[in-house]
């Protein structure tokens, strides 16, 4: 809280101001996810560690665009600004956490399933010919994996992460990879990532992995590291130590800038899919 000059208290500004703050069940496992906006869903995933504020600007974006966009909380302080003392515990919780497979021969991360259920919900609440999904770097990969769903048609896989320990695997188990595989060519889907090319957390090995995966289907994008915000919140200057948040943490909010046009094809990719011309 806080007060003016006469005295009179007044609540802060919310990060999340303009979000409606929801919770959501699917099985046992109950989240709370933010919403905002209105045309067809699109479900914006937080990178580590967690719903940032550049996170949020990201998806006002989204939501800017003609979309109804469902934020869900997954791990950290929603609204956090990403700092090295915030972020360090809830990494170590991720990575142990039997929601997540951070490390090469998990497979699919449990999370996936209640993310397909948010797709099923947010599809049947906004209509439209389905719903968009974007993931960031420890969520990046979620993206693909939610494509089991058949409501979920524009994955968007923002410099996806895991697994931690092997720069040329997919956190993917063998049977959803191959179901992916199959839904794409059934389908025509197509799936749209990017990445910074000095990224040692996304390298260009996880992008050969994809492209193996899915072929030309797979419509990986690279920007030099040279255009990343060079003064990048604590956290990520610290402890991530690399170019690496596209469209957010590392983006540089300046017109005609290079993360600025990558931030306005994820934003074009959205419109194509879920809002299709007559």
């Amino acid at each position: 809280m806080e007060s003016d000059d006469n005295g009179t208290t007044h609540r802060a500004p919310s990060v999340l101001d303009g979000f409606t703050r929801r919770t959501v069940a699917h099985l046992d496992e109950e989240r709370a996810v933010h919403v905002a906006g209105s045309g067809p869903a699109v479900i914006v995933m937080p990178e580590m560690p967690g719903i940032s504020p550049d996170v949020v600007r990201f998806a006002r974006w989204v939501r800017e665009a003609g979309f109804t966009v469902y934020l869900p909380s997954l791990f950290g302080v929603d609204g956090a600004y990403p700092t090295v003392a915030l972020a360090e515990p809830i990494m170590k919780r991720a990575c142990v956490s039997r929601e997540f497979r951070a490390f090469a021969g998990g497979g699919t991360s449990p999370v996936v399933h209640w993310l397909r259920a948010l797709a099923r919900m947010a599809h049947d609440e906004c209509g439209g010919p389905g719903v968009g999904a974007v993931g960031m770097c420890f969520t990046g990969n979620f993206a693909l994996s939610m494509t089991l769903e058949p409501s979920v048609i524009a994955p968007v896989l923002g410099q996806p992460s895991l697994p931690l320990d092997d720069p040329a695997a997919l956190e993917l188990s063998a049977e959803d990879a191959a179901a992916i595989r199959d839904r794409f060519e059934r389908d025509g889907l197509t799936a749209l990532a990017w990445r910074f090319d000095n990224d040692k957390w996304c390298t260009a090995q996880r992008f050969a992995a994809y492209t193996r995966l899915l072929g030309p289907r797979f419509d990986g994008r690279v920007l030099p590291g040279t255009y990343a915000n060079p003064e990048p919140p604590p956290f990520f200057r610290d402890m991530v130590q690399t170019p690496h948040s596209v469209v957010t943490a590392h983006l540089v909010d300046e017109e005609g800038h290079p993360t600025i046009q990558a931030r306005d094809e994820i934003l074009a990719f959205l419109r194509q899919r879920l809002h299709p011309a007559p």
